[in-house]
C-alpha cells in the first residue's frame, strides 16, 4: 500500500499514529486530523463549498454571455425578440423561486432544492441585463443610472430577505453603493481634490449605514445571519477610503491615524469572535497604508522590489501562521 505520508508498505494503522502525533503536537488541528483520517479509510468527503461557488461561476458566466450574445446581435434580433427573451427568462426564474419556497421567517431559512438559489441568482441578474438593455435602447429616465440601481438594490434586497439568499444580499449592498456613487457625479463638478474627498466622505457615510442596519437587523432577529455580510461589506469600504485619504500627499495623517484606528477595532472584533477574515483586513490593510507612507519617498526601482520581497513575504507567512493558529483553536 503507498501513502503520501510515508512511502510503500506502509500500513493503514501507521498512518492513524503518524496523524494522531501530529495532532498531539500540534501540527495539524483536530478537524484536520478527522478529515485526513476519514481520506485514509476512503470515507467519502464534502465538496459542497468548491460546487456551489462552481455553480455561482457559472450562472455568472451565462449571463455575461447572454449580455456579450444581446450587445452583438441586438440589431439583428430585434427590440421584441430580446425583452421577450429576457422578460420570459425572469418571469421563469421568479415563477419558480416563488412556488417552491416557503413561507417567509426571520430565521434562517434552507434552501427548498438543489437549484433553487441559483436560479434566483439566475433572475436577478437576468433583471439587471434586461434594466441596462431598456435604458441604452429607449433612455426611459434620461440616462439617471442612480434610480435605476436604487430600484434595484430595493428589489434585491426584497428578493434576499424573501428567500434567504447572501450572494442576492451582495447584490443589493453592490447596487446601494453604486447609487451612492452615482449620486455624487450628480452634483456640481468639482476640482478633483474636492470630488475624491467628497466620495471619500459618501463611501465612509456608505459603511456606517450599512453597518449600523445590519446591526439593527441583527438585534432584532431578522436574518441575523446576513450580519457578516453588512460587516464584510461595510468594512472593505471603510478601509478603501481610508486608504484613498492615505495616498494623498497631503493631509494624510489624519487618514492615517484613522486607518490604523480601524485596523486596530478589526483585529479586535476578529481575535474576539474568532473570524479570521477581519485580522486579515487588519494585516493587509494596515500593510498598504503603512508601506504608502514608508515608500512615498523612494525612488529606486531596486529598493522598492526589495521592501515589498521581504515585507511581503513576512506578512504571507504571518498571515498563515494566524490562520493556522485558528484552525487549532476553532
Amino acid at each position: 500500500m503507498y501513502d503520501m505520508f510515508h512511502g510503500p508498505g506502509e500500513d493503514f494503522m501507521t498512518i492513524l499514529t503518524r496523524l494522531e502525533q501530529w495532532k498531539e503536537r500540534g501540527i495539524i488541528s483536530p478537524e484536520q486530523y478527522a478529515h485526513l483520517a476519514g481520506l485514509s479509510r476512503g470515507e467519502p468527503f464534502s465538496l459542497a463549498l468548491e460546487l456551489n461557488v462552481l455553480l455561482y461561476a457559472g450562472v455568472l458566466a451565462f449571463v455575461a454571455g447572454l449580455g456579450w450574445t444581446i450587445t452583438t446581435w441586438s440589431q439583428q434580433l430585434g427590440d421584441v425578440l430580446v425583452l421577450t427573451i429576457l422578460s420570459a427568462m425572469l418571469a421563469a426564474c421568479l415563477w419558480y423561486c416563488f412556488s417552491r419556497a416557503p413561507d417567509w421567517s426571520p430565521a434562517e431559512t434552507p434552501s427548498p432544492s438543489l437549484v433553487f438559489d441559483y436560479v434566483l441568482y439566475l433572475g436577478s441578474l437576468t433583471w439587471s441585463v434586461e434594466l441596462a438593455y431598456v435604458e441604452n435602447r429607449f433612455h426611459l429616465l434620461s440616462g439617471q443610472w442612480d434610480l435605476y440601481l436604487l430600484a434595484t438594490a430595493g428589489l434585491f434586497f426584497f428578493l434576499a430577505y424573501r428567500f434567504d439568499n447572501r450572494f442576492v444580499l451582495s447584490l443589493a449592498l453592490s447596487s446601494l453603493a453604486g447609487w451612492f456613487g452615482l449620486t455624487i457625479s450628480h452634483g456640481p463638478s468639482h476640482p478633483y481634490a474636492e470630488q475624491d474627498a467628497e466620495y471619500r466622505q459618501y463611501a465612509i457615510l456608505y459603511s456606517l449605514i450599512v453597518g449600523v442596519a445590519g446591526a439593527i437587523l441583527q438585534r432584532r432577529g431578522v436574518k441575523s445571519h446576513f450580519f457578516g455580510t453588512y460587516l464584510n461589506i461595510a468594512a472593505n469600504v471603510l478601509f478603501w477610503a481610508l486608504l484613498s485619504g492615505v495616498f494623498n500627499r497631503q493631509g494624510y495623517v489624519v487618514w492615517f491615524l484613522a486607518l490604523l484606528a480601524v485596523c486596530g477595532a478589526s483585529l479586535a472584533w476578529g481575535l474576539a469572535r474568532r473570524q479570521f477574515s477581519f485580522v486579515a483586513y487588519a494585516a493587509v490593510y494596515g500593510y498598504v497604508g503603512v508601506s504608502s507612507i514608508l515608500i512615498r519617498d523612494i525612488n529606486g526601482g531596486t529598493a522598492l522590489l526589495s521592501y515589498f520581497l521581504v515585507t511581503g513575504v513576512a506578512m504571507l507567512v504571518m498571515l498563515v501562521q494566524i490562520a493556522r493558529r485558528f484552525g487549532r483553536e476553532a
